[in-house]
């Protein structure tokens, strides 16, 4: 009887997944998420948020509003440590784009952390605007490897390999480093940091000396940042908002737009297009907190271990994100 209804219990709820699926493909039923731009005179806001993996969600709407002719500019919050190359890099030209192909100006703000693959993309905008006591810069590159084999001896774990070529498992945890291996990894990095320092004296309009003196991955506060050179004015949301009319030469007459946030349901577990936005640890933080661990147990090794971050490059400032 207990098993012929719990069968049930599971029947039911997948047919509530399977309806949520069908309703969200056929335009949210239970209310659209989606927000029309109506003010003559707008300036598009957007948030970078959290640790960048992927930076899906922020190019999507950024290419959803960019161009619609009511938004005159684009007023990009950004509290990020950085995170994956590419994404960084591809953020970084979406807003370029904007700059310079559709023409309209780009303001960047932040009053927390704007530093390494952050920055990269931030320094793609007009103007950087960014509190005094804000995390600036951390220009670098960083890949970071684990080697567990001690682990798997005391646990009597044997691990091994067949590959097609020598560097194949090259950055595996369960053996040791060769030099060649170390070498390749460090002209990996050196090719992806030159890249880093040369876009950042470009777009900044610094000399390659000045960056090349405090790109080492430091972190300065938004003052120093703003004396130096890597950013343009110290203020806060407002000042930046203001920036971003100023430039567009709106006047007082303009309305800031919030892209609708996703509300996340249990109809989404059957949509199949959850983003991996660019906070990368929220899922794991109330594991991590004392709730149980239960299936999560990977997951949980996974943030204690760093090992999403493991064997890639990264422009991302050190540190446990959530």
């Amino acid at each position: 009887m207990k098993g012929s209804f719990l069968k049930k219990l599971v029947i039911i709820f997948l047919v509530f997944v399977g309806l949520g699926a069908l309703l969200k493909m056929s335009g949210d039923f239970f209310g659209s998420e989606d927000k029309r731009v109506t003010a003559k005179n707008t300036i598009l806001h957007l948030e970078m948020n959290g640790v960048i993996l992927n930076g899906k969600k922020f190019i999507k709407n950024l290419k959803k509003y960019r161009d619609d002719d009511k938004v005159k500019a684009i007023l990009i919050s950004i509290n990020s440590p950085g995170g994956s190359v590419g994404p960084s890099q591809e953020m970084f030209a979406e807003i370029k784009r904007v700059r310079d192909e559709i023409k309209k100006p780009v303001v960047c703000v932040s009053t927390g952390v704007m530093a390494s693959g952050a920055y990269y993309a931030a320094v793609a905008c007009d103007k950087i605007v960014v509190a005094p006591g804000a995390l600036v810069g951390s220009i670098g590159v960083i890949m970071e490897f684990a080697n567990l084999e001690k682990l798997y001896d005391w646990a009597k774990i044997s691990r091994y390999s067949i590959t097609s070529g020598k560097f194949k498992d090259s950055g595996a945890e369960y053996r040791p480093m060769r030099e060649d291996e170390r070498s390749l990894f460090q002209s990996m990095i050196d090719e992806v940091y030159a890249q880093f320092k040369g876009t950042v004296a470009e777009e900044r309009k610094l000399k390659e000396e000045v960056v090349a003196e405090y790109a080492d991955g430091r972190v300065f506060t938004g003052a120093t940042a703003v004396k130096v050179g890597f950013a343009d004015k110290v203020g806060y949301y407002d000042d930046a908002v203001k920036l971003a009319a100023e430039i567009a030469k709106l006047g007082d007459n303009y309305d800031v737009f919030e892209v609708p946030k996703k509300k996340v349901s249990i109809f989404d577990l059957g949509g199949g297009d959850t983003e991996d936005d660019l906070n990368s640890m929220a899922e794991f933080a109330d594991v991590l907190k004392g709730k149980s661990f239960g299936a999560d147990m990977e997951g949980a090794m996974k943030y204690i271990l760093r090992a999403k971050y493991l064997n890639q490059p990264l422009m991302l400032m050190p540190g446990y994100w959530e």
